[in-house]
């Protein structure tokens, strides 16, 4: 539903409210300290609008992954902030609701979230890691392509 981009970009937050927090917890988990010398990213292959909860469940599943086979040896980054607030119109259900509910008469919508515009070739995750964790950080991306709704490849950047 909220996977395709359509209409305007609409993020002044200061013009609304009621909006809902954003989702993503840290945006930088693991090792902050240490520079590490290789780079993996993940790329999203299409353009799509990926939502403030599908960017933490692919966090959440790669820390999982890279807590268990690199502990303390990675950094995890989120590269993209979910600027755009996604609106919905929500229609009354059940027995009755003809007559409370007004159709799509001024029907723009209440906030319910936040979601990233991405297009192709947009780095959504990077893990900083040595050598020796590749494999890991490797299964934690694959993990974290299932979260999100654009299919999606691994860069490595750094290994020689």
């Amino acid at each position: 539903m909220y996977r395709s981009i359509e209409g305007q970009v609409y993020t002044r937050q200061e013009y609304m409210g009621g909006i809902p927090t954003c989702r993503v917890t840290q945006f930088d988990t693991g090792n902050l300290k240490t520079p590490f010398p290789v780079m993996l990213s993940l790329e999203g292959e299409e353009a799509s609008q990926v939502r403030d909860i599908a960017l933490e469940a692919a966090r959440v599943s790669a820390v999982r992954v890279l807590e268990k086979m690199a502990p303390n040896a990675y950094h995890l980054k989120v590269r993209r902030y979910p600027h755009q607030i996604l609106r919905e119109h929500k229609m009354a259900m059940g027995a009755g609701a003809d007559r409370i509910s007004d159709g799509m008469r001024r029907a723009f919508g209440k906030p319910v979230g936040h979601a990233v515009r991405s297009q192709i070739g947009m780095i959504l995750l990077t893990i900083y890691t040595t050598a020796d964790h590749v494999d890991a950080a490797k299964e934690a991306l694959r993990k974290a392509s299932h979260k999100l709704p654009t299919p999606t490849r691994v860069i490595i950047e750094g290994l020689n």
